[in-house]
Protein backbone atom coordinates (compact mmCIF):
# COMPACT_ATOMS: atom_id res chain seq x y z
CA UNK A 1 0.00 0.00 0.00
CA UNK A 2 1.34 3.44 -0.86
CA UNK A 3 0.54 6.77 0.68
CA UNK A 4 -0.98 7.37 4.07
CA UNK A 5 -4.13 5.41 4.78
CA UNK A 6 -6.77 7.02 7.00
CA UNK A 7 -7.27 5.38 10.35
CA UNK A 8 -10.49 4.67 12.23
CA UNK A 9 -10.81 4.92 15.99
CA UNK A 10 -13.87 4.57 18.20
CA UNK A 11 -13.87 6.04 21.68
CA UNK A 12 -16.33 6.39 24.56
CA UNK A 13 -18.18 9.56 25.53
CA UNK A 14 -20.96 10.05 28.06
CA UNK A 15 -22.59 13.07 26.38
CA UNK A 16 -23.01 13.19 22.59
CA UNK A 17 -23.98 16.88 22.61
CA UNK A 18 -20.77 17.77 24.45
CA UNK A 19 -18.78 15.59 22.02
CA UNK A 20 -20.49 17.26 19.04
CA UNK A 21 -19.58 20.70 20.40
CA UNK A 22 -15.98 19.79 21.30
CA UNK A 23 -15.05 17.85 18.17
CA UNK A 24 -17.25 19.81 15.77
CA UNK A 25 -17.01 23.37 17.05
CA UNK A 26 -13.77 23.57 19.04
CA UNK A 27 -11.59 21.17 17.03
CA UNK A 28 -13.40 21.99 13.76
CA UNK A 29 -14.00 18.37 12.72
CA UNK A 30 -16.76 18.02 10.10
CA UNK A 31 -19.51 15.66 11.22
CA UNK A 32 -20.31 12.58 9.17
CA UNK A 33 -22.97 9.99 9.85
CA UNK A 34 -24.61 9.75 13.26
CA UNK A 35 -27.31 7.92 15.16
CA UNK A 36 -28.75 8.13 18.65
CA UNK A 37 -25.69 6.42 20.15
CA UNK A 38 -22.74 7.60 18.04
CA UNK A 39 -21.30 10.35 15.82
CA UNK A 40 -18.66 10.07 13.07
CA UNK A 41 -16.20 12.96 12.74
CA UNK A 42 -13.55 13.74 10.13
CA UNK A 43 -10.36 14.39 12.09
CA UNK A 44 -7.96 15.67 9.43
CA UNK A 45 -9.04 12.96 6.97
CA UNK A 46 -9.36 10.20 9.58
CA UNK A 47 -12.61 8.72 10.84
CA UNK A 48 -13.16 8.97 14.57
CA UNK A 49 -16.39 7.80 16.16
CA UNK A 50 -17.73 9.02 19.49
CA UNK A 51 -19.85 6.23 21.03
CA UNK A 52 -22.15 7.11 23.91
CA UNK A 53 -21.56 4.84 26.89
CA UNK A 54 -22.68 4.94 30.48
CA UNK A 55 -19.99 6.25 32.78
CA UNK A 56 -20.47 3.31 35.14
CA UNK A 57 -17.55 1.58 33.45
CA UNK A 58 -14.12 1.81 34.98
CA UNK A 59 -11.47 3.53 32.91
CA UNK A 60 -7.90 2.64 33.70
CA UNK A 61 -5.67 5.50 32.70
CA UNK A 62 -2.07 6.03 33.56
CA UNK A 63 0.88 8.20 32.73
CA UNK A 64 4.26 7.49 31.22
CA UNK A 65 7.25 9.82 31.64
CA UNK A 66 8.41 11.22 28.28
CA UNK A 67 11.00 14.00 28.02
CA UNK A 68 10.17 15.39 31.47
CA UNK A 69 6.35 15.25 31.20
CA UNK A 70 3.76 12.73 32.40
CA UNK A 71 2.09 11.66 29.15
CA UNK A 72 -1.48 10.38 29.64
CA UNK A 73 -2.08 6.79 28.48
CA UNK A 74 -4.14 5.90 26.53
CA UNK A 75 -4.40 8.83 24.11
CA UNK A 76 -4.92 9.47 20.40
CA UNK A 77 -4.41 12.34 18.01
CA UNK A 78 -2.93 13.46 14.72
CA UNK A 79 0.42 14.64 13.36
CA UNK A 80 -0.20 18.01 11.72
CA UNK A 81 1.88 20.36 9.59
CA UNK A 82 3.52 22.96 11.89
CA UNK A 83 1.32 25.89 10.81
CA UNK A 84 -1.87 23.87 11.41
CA UNK A 85 -0.53 22.71 14.79
CA UNK A 86 0.14 26.30 15.86
CA UNK A 87 -3.32 27.40 14.65
CA UNK A 88 -4.94 24.56 16.62
CA UNK A 89 -3.04 25.56 19.78
CA UNK A 90 -4.37 29.12 19.39
CA UNK A 91 -7.91 27.84 18.74
CA UNK A 92 -7.81 25.65 21.86
CA UNK A 93 -6.62 28.58 23.98
CA UNK A 94 -9.40 30.79 22.55
CA UNK A 95 -11.91 28.15 23.67
CA UNK A 96 -10.26 27.94 27.12
CA UNK A 97 -9.37 24.25 26.74
CA UNK A 98 -7.18 23.19 29.67
CA UNK A 99 -3.93 21.57 28.59
CA UNK A 100 -2.64 18.46 30.34
CA UNK A 101 0.72 19.26 28.74
CA UNK A 102 1.07 22.77 27.31
CA UNK A 103 2.16 23.19 23.67
CA UNK A 104 5.94 22.87 23.60
CA UNK A 105 8.90 21.34 21.76
CA UNK A 106 9.85 17.82 22.82
CA UNK A 107 13.24 16.18 22.20
CA UNK A 108 14.76 19.54 21.21
CA UNK A 109 17.91 19.06 19.18
CA UNK A 110 17.49 15.26 19.18
CA UNK A 111 16.16 12.76 16.64
CA UNK A 112 12.38 12.99 16.60
CA UNK A 113 12.20 16.66 17.67
CA UNK A 114 8.53 17.63 17.64
CA UNK A 115 5.96 20.12 18.82
CA UNK A 116 3.32 18.51 21.00
CA UNK A 117 0.34 19.27 23.23
CA UNK A 118 -2.07 17.16 25.27
CA UNK A 119 -5.60 17.89 26.47
CA UNK A 120 -8.80 16.01 27.34
CA UNK A 121 -12.17 16.02 25.62
CA UNK A 122 -15.30 16.54 27.80
CA UNK A 123 -15.52 12.76 28.42
CA UNK A 124 -11.94 12.62 29.71
CA UNK A 125 -10.33 11.05 26.62
CA UNK A 126 -6.74 12.24 26.25
CA UNK A 127 -5.66 13.69 22.90
CA UNK A 128 -2.22 14.53 21.59
CA UNK A 129 -1.55 16.68 18.56
CA UNK A 130 2.00 16.99 17.31
CA UNK A 131 3.98 18.48 14.45
CA UNK A 132 7.45 17.91 13.04
CA UNK A 133 9.45 20.64 11.33
CA UNK A 134 10.90 17.69 9.37
CA UNK A 135 8.28 14.96 8.91
CA UNK A 136 11.14 12.62 8.08
CA UNK A 137 11.86 12.63 11.83
CA UNK A 138 8.52 10.94 12.62
CA UNK A 139 10.17 7.57 13.25
CA UNK A 140 13.74 8.78 13.83
CA UNK A 141 15.77 6.89 16.42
Amino acid sequence: MTGIAPFHIAFPVDDLDAARHFYGTILGCPEGRSDTGWIDFNLYGHQIVAHRVDRGRETVAGHNPVDGHDVPVPHFGVVLPPAEWRALAVRLREHCVAFVIEPHTRFAGQPGEQSTMFFHDPAGNALEFKAFADLGQLFAR
